[in-house]
């Protein structure tokens, strides 16, 4: 199976990705172990955390082909090879740079841009984008989500980010939206893993109540 089959086979088991910002490499095992048991298949380590490419080698050889694992916050070529060596399988950046989605495709990784609006959804899927995060959510209302899925391709993956509830996803999901990258409502420095399992709970639950 290649990473990108693996990473659509386990987006399409749950396409909620867990942003773990700010995690530590000692944190991350358990964290992650209580993510996966949850139901999430797809953990994404922010680089602007501590040793984040650290966190991404545990994480890679403690799930195998059981879990993607990749960086968030990627925002030069190097990080990408960075990224790559670590084990990691997947690229998300808050920006769209057409240099970072080729060296990513390069990598045999998938590409998955910040992008908030189409000129920004067309250069990236020009550049070899596989799936587009709509950032910030905040900024991109259901109302857009569902005019962008009236242009762009539609087997294309919108993943809004930032800002995403519980309360929010249906009228998300409803406009178009194929899944979501749940941060801080779900996981941020100092939570337990009792609280991260609860919230993981809350957040699939909801996305069940979508389907």
């Amino acid at each position: 199976m290649t990473t990108g089959s693996r990473f659509l086979h386990h987006f399409t088991e749950l396409p909620l990705v867990a942003i773990l910002r700010g995690v530590t490499p000692d944190e991350v095992g358990p964290l992650g172990e209580c993510l996966h048991a949850a139901g999430f298949r797809v953990i994404e380590i922010p680089l602007n955390s501590p040793q984040a490419c650290e966190s991404i080698r545990r994480l890679a050889a403690l799930f195998g082909d059981r879990a993607s694992i990749g960086a968030g916050t990627v925002l030069a070529t190097t990080e990408v090879a960075d990224v790559a060596r670590a084990g990691g399988s997947f690229i998300v950046s808050p920006n769209m740079n057409a240099d970072v989605i080729r060296a990513t495709k390069a990598e045999g990784l998938v590409s998955c841009p910040g992008v908030a609006t189409p000129s920004e959804g067309f250069a990236a899927l020009a550049a070899g984008a596989d799936m587009l995060k709509l950032f910030p959510s905040e900024q991109i209302g259901p109302a857009v989500v569902k005019a962008w899925k009236a242009v762009f391709p539609r087997d294309l993956p919108l993943m809004p980010t930032g800002g995403i509830t519980t309360e929010n996803m249906a009228a998300y999901f409803t406009a178009g939206a194929a899944g979501f990258g749940l941060g801080s409502a779900l996981y941020r420095p100092g939570k337990t893993a009792l609280e991260v399992r609860a919230a993981a709970d809350a957040f699939i639950a909801a996305w069940r109540a979508c389907r």
